[in-house]
């Protein structure tokens, strides 16, 4: 089996772990079938096919996806089906379309979700990946819960462990600065991770602890329901906007996440290492602050 079906079997067992503990494991198992078909469909060379510059937009109705894309794809001529990949290989040079993962019922937004209480689904005694060997506490985020603008970074580092906080150590002073450039503050915006604990070494997470805690970071992206979400850094991009393309392939451009703009820029762990990357974070910035209708601050005179 190739690392490909390996990493989808431990997807969909990830998801089968997470629907059993919210109760939804009878709904799963009426539509197997369904799930998988989804998943093998050619859907998106089709698309990327018949609109090399459109960005595929997920319907905001899960279940509405569900019933309409397979008459999308027995509809399609076998002539554009064939030649889509085709298609598909040449256009790559020259846009980025994220492969958006097809929509499940766990993706579905839960009724009366709220920020306490994906907190609590969680447990500050979370065993669920290996993470949690090494973790002091479980950092969940921090912030304004009905934020318009929220910052997704990848994990915990020690900074952030030992405060239970995200982003307070170096790069996370340096975050505060360009949140404050924007002409806002901490608490005006939302602050998380892709995963809720600290990798060892700083690591980046791997697959497995993404796969297994990411549906807690789309739970409180569905609950705050922001205008803007700012990645940022590859991991929480890739996460995302389900990709393993570099960011430099989509740094500064604009996507749809389930109704919010997302936009991808470098982390501020980079720029402490690479400062000359100010400027393109700046500019990416700037754009978010346009979607905000937000101003930077004036300086005042010494």
């Amino acid at each position: 089996m190739d690392s490909k079906s390996d990493s989808k079997n431990l997807s969909a067992e990830s998801w089968l772990r997470y629907a059993d503990e919210l109760g939804l494991a009878p709904f799963y198992l009426e539509r197997p079938v369904q799930m998988g078909a989804f998943i093998a469909a050619p859907a998106a060379p089709i698309i990327a096919a018949a609109h090399e510059s459109a960005i595929w937009q997920a319907p905001a109705d899960d279940r509405a996806a569900s019933s309409s894309l397979p008459a999308l794809v027995a509809a399609v001529p076998k002539r554009v089906v064939e030649t889509s990949s085709v298609a598909q290989k040449s256009a790559a040079s020259q846009i980025f379309v994220p492969q958006v993962a097809a929509q499940s019922l766990f993706e579905e937004r839960i009724e009366n979700d709220s920020l306490d209480r994906i907190r609590q689904d969680i447990t500050p005694t979370c065993t669920r990946c290996k993470l949690h060997k090494a973790r002091k506490q479980i950092v969940f985020g921090v912030g304004n819960p009905e934020a318009q603008l929220v910052f997704v970074g990848e994990g915990p580092g020690r900074d952030e462990d030992e405060q239970g906080e995200p982003f307070v150590g170096r790069a996370g002073q340096l975050l505060t600065q360009m949140i404050g450039a924007m002409g806002l503050r901490r608490q005006d915006v939302y602050i998380c991770n892709v995963v809720k604990c600290r990798p060892p070494e700083n690591r980046l997470p791997e697959k497995d602890e993404i796969a297994i805690c990411s549906p807690f970071l789309a739970r409180q992206l569905a609950v705050i329901n922001p205008k803007v979400i700012c990645c940022l850094g590859a991991c929480s991009a890739q996460t995302l906007l389900n990709t393993n393309q570099g960011i430099s392939r989509f740094r500064g451009e604009w996507f749809d996440y389930r109704g919010s703009k997302l936009i991808a820029t470098y982390h501020p762990a980079y720029l402490l290492r690479n400062p000359a990357a100010k400027a393109e974070v700046w500019k990416d910035l700037q754009k978010v602050m346009a979607v905000l209708g937000l101003h930077p601050p004036k300086k005042t005179k010494p």
